[in-house]
């Protein structure tokens, strides 16, 4: 059980500005470091690699110790056992993914924001 680390890349368009915000190498027990991301209303999360049985949750903090499952558009928790990109609908202080369950996995979230 860890806290995995992001890294952030920056994307200056000539439209918007965006960041990719990648976890990576996630196991089961593993935690994200939380993001705080305040200022991004848009956000997609990607969620890819090997699950083996595992569950990634999204989840979503505004003080950063009481975690909840973050929502899709259609008002479903974002709680994924196979790849997918789901949009995020909650605007929440903080972020951070979450894996339960499973063996042998190793998962990746990219999450997309957008000002």
């Amino acid at each position: 059980m860890a806290v995995v680390d992001y890294s952030v890349e920056t994307l200056n368009t000539w439209r918007d500005r965006a960041s990719i915000i990648t976890w990576t190498g996630l196991t089961t027990g593993d935690t994200g470091r939380p993001l705080e991301m305040t200022g991004w209303a848009d956000r997609s999360i990607q969620v890819t690699g090997t699950f083996g049985g595992a569950t990634v949750n999204i989840e979503g903090s505004n003080n950063g110790t009481n975690w909840s499952l973050l929502t899709d558009p259609q008002g479903n928790n974002i709680a994924l056992t196979s790849a997918k990109i789901e949009q995020v609908m909650e605007i929440t202080r903080y972020i951070r993914p979450s894996v339960s369950g499973g063996s042998g996995t190793s998962i990746n979230i990219i999450t997309l924001v957008r000002r």
